[in-house]
């Protein structure tokens, strides 16, 4: 059975290349911000889930076989946050974050043939150390540009792993997607042995 990942996050595709997972990468053309914009005031992880969903819906009508949307959210303090839009951007939000606790919602879905057939939603809560102004510097100057198109302003495989003094939940879904049960899931449909 063909599997369509319905994003072209690096992250999400070495996930899967590292689990074995045989796979075509297809973007969903969606424009994400209307689509929260339509979520406006719905708890952080539906609109991670409904974001995943409508990946995954968009290219599953669009391509036969099973399709894999995923999508991934930070709120600190009750406030949403996505890509930094700018390095000034991204410098704001690291202050923002410093000595607070960030929740990260992470959703995964699976459609086939415009129908959605599975859904799981996952969160990791990172308790940001205190970063100084020095220390933000020094940090986007390393890792500007390729954190931009990061939500939470990090790469935890690298990096960004300094901006922490701890994390509950699990790995993937701080990388962006909650691998274990998508494993799962690709077993129940067809898309892996079991």
């Amino acid at each position: 059975m063909t599997l369509i990942l319905a994003s072209q996050s690096a992250s999400r595709r070495a996930m899967l290349d590292a689990a074995g997972v045989v796979y075509q990468a297809v973007p969903a053309q969606l424009d994400e911000r209307a689509l929260e914009a339509d979520l406006i005031g719905a708890p952080p992880h539906a609109v991670a889930a409904a974001l995943a969903e409508a990946k995954a819906l968009a290219v599953s009508r669009k391509h036969p076989g099973l399709v894999l949307g995923s999508d991934s959210l930070v709120e600190v303090e009750g406030r949403r946050f996505d890509k930094p839009g700018s390095r000034e951007d991204a410098a704001g939000h690291l202050q923002f974050f410093s000595g607070k606790v960030m929740h990260l919602h992470s959703a995964a879905a699976l459609a086939r043939e415009g129908e959605l057939i599975w859904r799981h939603g996952d969160i990791a809560q990172l308790q940001v150390r205190t970063l100084s102004q020095s220390f933000i510097a020094r940090y986007l100057e390393a890792e500007w540009p390729a954190v931009g198109a990061c939500v939470g302003v990090f790469r935890i495989e690298g990096l960004g792993v300094q901006l922490f003094d701890s994390i509950e939940g699990s790995q993937f879904t701080v990388l962006g997607m909650p691998l274990l049960p998508v494993l799962s899931a690709l077993r129940a449909h067809g898309a892996l042995a079991a």
